[in-house]
């Protein structure tokens, strides 16, 4: 037989009844497949099981709630969730997607195996909750309505930005007809369930991309409540949302709630802490991030270092290409590229002034095009008041605040400290800091363009008032210690988290006083000073 009869075998056989049970009863003896790993998971299962049976608050009333989960770890980390769930008094259906890997096609057949492979792994969780393979309820015949597939191929645009770090994709890219034909799937999997069985309540991880978006806009078109939920760079915190993406950092209530309330002595002590610890490229308490490579070395170092003169300084800190925290989050331009390529046209004629480019640290670790190509692209030479500073420069992005007298910002959280220093900053995408009363926010190239040309006419003139940076400040400390919430396991930490917090602890006074709330709220309960939405749009995320 010739090369390659393999694949064309695997094709044959996934089409046939019992083909790949029988080749799982004989062959794979529930060994891990495809790149699903649980054996943590199956360490864990019997003695949650066991909790949620011995929870007191099991028999309490609760809601009817469907997570759904596809990928590995969110496989783990929502059955975990579930389970939590389940000894609190909710009736709990996992609802799941074998599979492995969101980049790579996977074979009918092996795809069948990897069912078999989550079926059996999460047998050990009945019947503290119910789990259901939309996979093994084969296809599904029934098409979306107009409006949802719009939706959902927009998420699978978003998948392929994301995946590339990319912000224009090509029509017939092969991972967008795969991301096109799985998110699809996807969401007519949950359109039939929860049409059928419609649930109470909704939960997803991350709700923006992949399968995860495309059920989330399926919740969101049948008017189903739905949570969202994410982690940052926070231990034990988790970001979560109703009925909205928890990516958007959505703060609207939360503002409107802390604005005109000052920040207590402790408070104040909270996020200056965390500023300096930003500043000096040190860990503090429970984030597990540096924010620098290098400790501060002053203004006066970085000023020599760049070749700087005495002309005012812009500042333009860039967010990585095709970053979640980028997609769809356009206000004026059409992407954050446009945004950078027009702002640098527009100083290339300006001598006057010197603009330094701070290519983002994180591109150290990804594959997609440089924000250093976009602006050689946009001008063969760099003039010599355009200075770009490379993502590896042993340069720290505070001493660059510190000699800037104005910021340049797409959706980087770098805006907001700028602000906390009193520097006036442009925001030209749609972060969650923007229109805070602390930044200055155009909606269109014609009034972009007025600001700068505003503040550069008297820079000093344009630096925030004292209020307008208290309010900044103030603004920091709700958006890194309101808006997340006390969470026992991080899908990052998860080992070393559950061994830490087990079930039982957590269903103990002493894990109840900490995580109560938390998963009072993830269960759809109101926080105090969320405003609970019920607006429809599934396709109101933007259009490329």
């Amino acid at each position: 037989m010739k090369a390659g009869w393999k694949p064309k075998l695997k094709d044959f056989l996934g089409e046939l009844p019992l083909t790949a049970e029988t080749y799982w009863l004989l062959r794979q003896q529930g060994q891990p497949v495809g790149g699903l790993k649980f054996k943590e998971l199956a360490d864990w299962l019997p003695e949650f099981r066991q909790a949620v049976l011995e929870s007191p608050y099991r028999h309490q009333p609760g809601a009817r709630i469907t997570l759904f989960a596809t990928l590995g770890y969110w496989i783990q980390h929502t059955t975990l969730l579930g389970l939590a769930l389940a000894a609190l008094g909710h009736d709990i259906t996992l609802a799941y997607l074998p599979y492995a890997n969101w980049r790579k096609p996977t074979r009918r057949f092996d795809l069948r195996l990897q069912n078999l492979y989550v079926q059996q792994s999460l047998a050990e969780a009945s019947p503290a909750i119910k789990t259901t393979s939309w996979f093994a309820n084969g296809g599904v015949a029934a098409l979306l309505p107009d409006p949802l597939q719009k939706a959902v191929d927009l998420v699978s645009c978003y998948d392929v930005m994301y995946t590339e770090q990319v912000e224009k994709i090509e029509p017939e890219a092969p991972l967008l007809s795969l991301r096109r034909k799985r998110n699809r799937q996807a969401a007519q999997h949950a359109l039939a369930s929860f049409q059928s069985q419609r649930p109470d309540l909704v939960i997803i991880p991350n709700g923006s991309i992949l399968e995860f978006g495309a059920v989330y806009q399926v919740a969101r078109y049948l008017q189903i409540p739905v949570i969202t939920y994410e982690f940052g760079e926070q231990r034990e915190r988790i970001w979560f949302a109703r009925n909205d993406e928890v990516m958007r950092q959505n703060t609207d209530s939360l503002w409107e709630q802390f604005r005109e309330q000052p920040l207590t002595p402790d408070e104040w002590r909270q996020i200056k802490e965390l500023f300096a610890s930003r500043q000096k490229a040190s860990l503090w308490e429970n984030f597990s991030r540096r924010w620098q490579a290098v400790p501060s070395q002053g203004g006066a170092q970085v000023r020599q270092n760049l070749g700087l003169d005495q002309r005012p300084v812009v500042l333009l800190p860039a967010n990585v290409i095709g970053d979640s925290l980028t997609l769809g989050r356009q206000v004026f331009s059409e992407n954050m590229t446009e945004w950078l390529e027009r702002s640098v046209a527009y100083f290339s004629h300006h001598p006057e002034v010197q603009l330094v480019v701070r290519v983002h640290p994180g591109e150290r670790y990804t594959q997609g095009p440089s924000v250093a190509s976009v602006l050689q692209a946009a001008l063969s030479q760099l003039p010599e008041h355009i200075h770009l500073v490379p993502f590896d420069a042993a340069i720290n992005t505070y001493d660059l605040i510190q000699i800037a007298d104005l910021g340049l910002v797409y959706t980087t959280t770098t805006g907001m400290e700028m602000a906390m220093s009193g520097l006036p900053v442009i925001v030209s995408g749609q972060t969650h800091y923007r229109g805070r009363g602390f930044t200055l926010d155009p909606d269109s190239w014609e009034t972009y363009f007025q600001t700068l040309e505003g503040v550069l006419e008297n820079p000093a003139r344009a630096r925030l008032s004292q209020k307008q940076v208290e309010r900044a400040w103030n603004y920091a400390y709700r958006f890194f210690f309101e808006f997340p919430m006390p969470f026992p396991w991080h899908v990052l930490h998860m080992p070393e988290d559950v061994e830490r917090w087990s079930l039982h602890r957590i269903l103990s006074d002493e894990g109840q006083a900490l995580y109560a709330d938390t998963f009072r709220y993830l269960a759809g309960a109101a926080r105090p000073w969320a405003a609970i939405s019920e607006s429809v749009n599934p396709a109101g995320r933007g259009s490329l």
